[in-house]
Parts: C-alpha cells; structure tokens; sequence
C-alpha cells in the first residue's frame, strides 16, 4: 500500500544475535554428561558382577577372537582371571611340585618322558581333529631333545602364524597356542619361548631389525600362553635369535627359518643348567 507521499510502507524483521536456548552448545555438554553416567553405572555393574563374570568380561576385551572361538567350541574360558594362576593343579591354592628344586628332582626322568609324552599326543591329535587346526598340522613339528620337548611352530611361503614382517598373531595361532596353554599349564614344567627368524635383512630397515623381530614375536606367543592357561611363573625365558640359529642353514632365507619354538625342559635338566 502506497503512503501519503508516495512512499512505500516496508516492514523490516530484526533477527537475535544470540541463540539463547535453541542453541547447540548444551547438546554437547548434555552428551558427555550422558556419557560419563554410562560409564559410571557400567563401573557400578561390573562391581556388582560375581569374580567368574568379570573374569569373563576381562577375557574378552585381552583376546575377542580367541574368546568368541572357545564360546562356539563350549571351552571353558570362564575360569580365566589374572588374580588365580589358571592351570589345574598349579594354583595359589595348590603349590606346583617344582617350587622346591629338591621336590622337583624326585620325578625321575622316565615318568616325566611319559608325561611329556602324553602332552606331544594330545597336541597331534588336536592338530589332527579340530578343523580350523588341521591345515596348520605341516607347519607344526613336535619331537624331543636332550633338554626335553620342543614345539616349533615353522612359517609357510605365505603367512601362518604371524603377519609378514610383525608380532601380529594370527587367529589360527591365537586358537593353537592356547590349546597347548590349556595342558602344558597343568605339567610341573616350566617353559622357554624362543623367537627364530630368516637371514633376510627387516625390510622397515632403521633401528628395528630381525633382532627386536624375533624377541617380539616371542613375547606375543608368551602373552598369549599366560593369558590362556599358564601357571604363575612358569615361563622361565623368552629369546630372541634373530638368524643366529637357522632351521635350513643351508638356505637362510628359506621361510622355514621363520618360527617361534616352545621348550618344556626336563625339570631335572633344568636344574642341572641352573646349577653353577
């Protein structure tokens, strides 16, 4: 409508500055009181939870793979905890045999081969029945030594038990290495795990070489043996070899000479060596 004049009538609308309390500010603020409620009632439930339940929440979060693996195979991967060594008979409430040297030595070398034998057994026959196993069977070998059992698990052309170049586990060694755990944690021996690899220089090059490699890939399979059935202690080394001691040395850069060993020494073999 035209005004008395001639001009024109506008009608300006002034918008607010501020956002007052449409603004998103307190979104955010809202959102981390949410979350902060979140976690202090899951605190609050896991307190509340029994030892088993924690013991199995706790044995997820260290191994989900290993863990969802032993729920389908109905293991009992309940009794895990960190508090009380696992391993049958080898608990806080039940001093292992080898604890007192003098003790250890009176199991003669003939029950103890028996023992081991027994072990290597059941090792084979897992490697042998349980399928997600069986094509690790060839890369698996199992024999005794002066110093007693070694179990060297032997790396293929491609990748077996550990990612090309890392410490990385892989599933399938994950699953092999907490079987052996699992019955090896009930013998009086203790282990030495020792980590092997090929000639071929690290190929990140720097400061890490075959040396950390080696020592890092044993430490792995130490970590997961403890977690998965090992008493207390009972790990008694972890070497690292780099190429030093070659499975193939006539071709150190066969695949081969990448492996991690397992030793169950004889408990009075290993009293002789720790004797001066």
């Amino acid at each position: 409508m035209a005004k008395e004049g001639g001009g024109e009538i506008r009608i300006v609308k002034k918008k607010n500055a501020g956002h007052g309390h449409h603004g998103g500010a307190w979104k955010v603020a809202y959102a981390d009181f949410v979350t902060a409620m979140m976690a202090f009632f899951m605190v609050m439930w896991l307190i509340g939870m029994d030892a088993k339940t924690r013991a199995a929440i706790a044995a997820y979060f260290r191994d989900p793979v290993g863990f969802m693996e032993a729920v389908r195979k109905n293991e009992a991967i309940f009794t895990i905890n960190d508090a009380v060594p696992p391993g049958g008979k080898n608990t806080a409430q039940a001093p292992r045999a080898a604890r007192d040297g003098k003790t250890a030595l009176k199991k003669d070398r003939k029950t103890e081969q028996k023992e081991l034998e027994e072990f290597k057994q059941y090792v084979e026959r897992a490697l042998s029945n349980i399928p997600e196993l069986s094509r690790l069977k060839e890369y698996v070998k199992i024999e005794f030594v002066k110093e007693g059992l070694r179990i060297e698990l032997l790396e293929g052309k491609e990748p077996v038990f550990f990612k090309t170049g890392s410490a990385e586990i892989t599933p399938a060694a994950r699953r092999l290495l907490r079987l052996i755990a699992q019955k090896v944690g009930q013998l009086d021996n203790r282990v030495v795990v020792e980590g092997h690899t090929d000639a071929q220089p690290y190929r990140m090059g720097g400061f890490y070489t075959n040396w950390e490699l080696s020592t890092d890939r044993a430490n792995a399979a130490r970590r997961v043996l403890e977690g998965a059935g090992l008493w207390k202690g009972q790990i008694a080394e972890v070497r690292g070899y780099a190429d030093t001691r070659l499975r193939t040395p006539h071709d150190p850069f066969h695949f081969s000479n990448r492996r991690v060993s397992l030793l169950v020494p004889y408990l009075s073999e290993e009293k002789t060596e720790s004797m001066p």
